[in-house]
């Protein structure tokens, strides 16, 4: 007597997002930290500039003032288009000079996110645990988009809300920019979905969808660029999702549709995504790369050669980012930032008596800043090289723990120092002299200033590491702290206590101020300490498997 095996149950695509909500969860969870340190900063970056441009050109005549400096080339290529320069309002102003930004971290963190939880998850192993429950093929990737969804509806209700109320700006424009710039960070998810499904790495999905993010930054620049005299962008403009919220003219002459290129760019990308993830074996990759020798070159034989090799990509994709942006800023080194300041209020405060050493100052801490942020987020990737067992593995050849900390140390210490003193101090310079000659030592000596400073954040960083891993996202809060006070410190009047904690507050203002040799010596005396803790605390912790 014969028996019939049983009926499996029919796969219906509602099976395939089971337990889509539970990871939905579980994400919002596991992210919570990451996640609001990224919307609050982001929030308080809104608030802040919509209330410094009231500040600062509190009359339509310093206003106008600013409108005439928007039509720089620079300044089309950093801002947009610039709708509004004939009557500038503060709303305006925000649309052209902020969207750009946002829209650039907004989508920044939706990348990681996403890549973050879909491609990385397959990579360390554990998204094979989770699929091994009751949990449908697509339900990762589901969650992972729905994740960042709501932290963009969020973003956007709590940035209008505080534009509305901090800068009193017209309610539908600024609902429909905000609305806009999440939407917008959503294409860039959408894009870095597409990523996960072509290279084996996480790493790699990055990286292709910051290249995107770029080339879109830049496609929409040189579009804006080539417009004639009275148009507002091109053909090429029009290539970039970037393009398609600023043709949104907010608060000139609001018009919705071009959102609806956003949303239709978000589904095509998503149906994209759903394709190439059907083409593909899991945890396999579209782009695979080849197979590789049997045995590693010479130039992987050593700790430190590894770790060039595993941070080379990042630091070319930062130097390329930093050199451009520094390069264009510093083309307002001139006549234009005098100009600028010229009568206007609140301009004192800020680059005081000599408008042009000011504005050096503030660029030369962005570009300091830039590299800190680099320094402590590849001085983090020795935590990734653990957490994903990588580690363990390198340790087990006879390579000791300070060798191989000190190698990945060497590394972000070199990548920091190109990133000052090149890609920052050398590309302001290479801007500047669009007006004439400038003295290169000043650029170098402001940016050789602020090294150990940033020197203190990376050891910093490592010692937390070393010590207790796990709360290391606590450099970031510190961070934040300094990008506040070292951009806005002047107009908040902090007291000394609070504005020192931050290292960068004791570099001060080259050249604007002299540079105090007790300070730097002190910055250099406590980044050695740090560096000694971080290398007794690592040879200490136990490294788990």
């Amino acid at each position: 007597m014969s028996t019939l095996a049983p009926a499996l149950p029919r796969r219906t695509p509602l099976t395939s997002f089971a337990g889509t909500w539970h990871l939905t969860r579980f994400m919002l969870r596991r992210d919570r930290v990451r996640l609001t340190v990224w919307t609050v900063s982001l929030l308080a970056l809104y608030a802040y500039f919509v209330t410094a441009l009231s500040t600062v050109y509190p009359t339509a005549e310093d206003r106008q003032g600013r409108a005439d400096l928007m039509q720089q080339p620079a300044s089309v290529f950093l801002g947009g288009p610039n709708y509004g320069l004939d009557d500038y309002t503060i709303g305006a102003m925000f649309a052209n000079e902020m969207t750009l930004w946002m829209i650039a971290l907004l989508g920044i963190m939706n990348m990681f996110e996403v890549v973050r939880n879909t491609r990385a998850e397959e990579e360390s192993g554990r998204a094979e645990l989770v699929r091994s429950g009751a949990v449908g093929r697509h339900a990762a990737v589901a969650a992972s988009l729905l994740t960042v969804v709501i932290a963009n509806v969020v973003f956007a209700v709590l940035g209008s809300a505080l534009l509305i109320s901090a800068g009193d700006l017209a309610v539908e424009d600024t609902f429909a920019l905000s609305t806009a710039i999440a939407v917008s960070g959503l294409v860039f998810a959408a894009v870095a979905l597409v990523t996960s499904q072509l290279t084996t790495h996480g790493r790699g999905a990055t990286g292709l969808a910051l290249a995107v993010l770029g080339v879109a930054v830049l496609v929409r620049g040189i579009g804006d660029l080539q417009a004639e005299p009275g148009e507002h962008g091109t053909w090429l403009s029009w290539l970039s999702p970037i393009a398609w919220t600023q043709q949104m003219r907010a608060y000139v002459d609001l018009r919705w549709w071009p959102l609806a290129l956003s949303v239709v760019a978000v589904v095509v990308l998503l149906a994209l995504g759903a394709f190439l993830a059907s083409k593909r074996d899991f945890d396999g990759a579209l782009l695979a790369g080849g197979s590789g020798r049997a045995e590693a070159t010479g130039t992987l034989s050593s700790p430190i050669a590894m770790a060039w090799r595993q941070q080379r990509t990042a630091l070319f994709w930062w130097f390329l980012g930093t050199f451009v942006m520094f390069g264009a800023t510093g083309t307002y080194l001139g006549e234009g930032v005098e100009e600028m300041m010229k009568d206007v209020p609140g301009g004192t405060e800020m680059f005081g008596d000599d408008p042009l050493t000011g504005f050096l100052a503030i660029m030369i801490l962005y570009a300091a800043l830039a590299s800190a942020g680099y320094a402590i987020a590849t001085t983090l990737r020795a935590k990734t090289e653990e957490t994903e067992g990588r580690l363990e593995i390198t340790l087990a050849k006879p390579v000791s723990r300070g060798r191989w900390f000190a190698s990945h140390l060497a590394v972000v210490a070199v990548g920091a120092f190109v990133l000052t003193m090149i890609s920052g101090a050398l590309a302001l310079w290479a801007g500047a002299l669009v007006n004439g000659e400038v003295e290169l030592g000043t650029f170098l000596k402001g940016g050789a200033a602020f090294l150990p400073a940033v020197a203190v954040y990376m050891a910093l960083t490592a010692a937390l590491y070393a010590w207790v891993p796990k709360i290391t996202p606590v450099i970031w809060a510190l961070f934040a702290f300094t990008c506040i006070t070292g951009m806005f410190g002047p107009l908040f009047d902090l007291p000394d206590s609070v504005a020192g904690i931050s290292p960068f507050w004791w570099v001060g203002r080259y050249p604007q101020e002299p540079i105090e040799a007790s300070h730097m010596i002190g910055l250099s005396a406590v980044a050695l300490v740090l560096f000694l803790a971080a290398f007794v605390g690592f040879r200490r912790r136990n490294i788990p498997a």
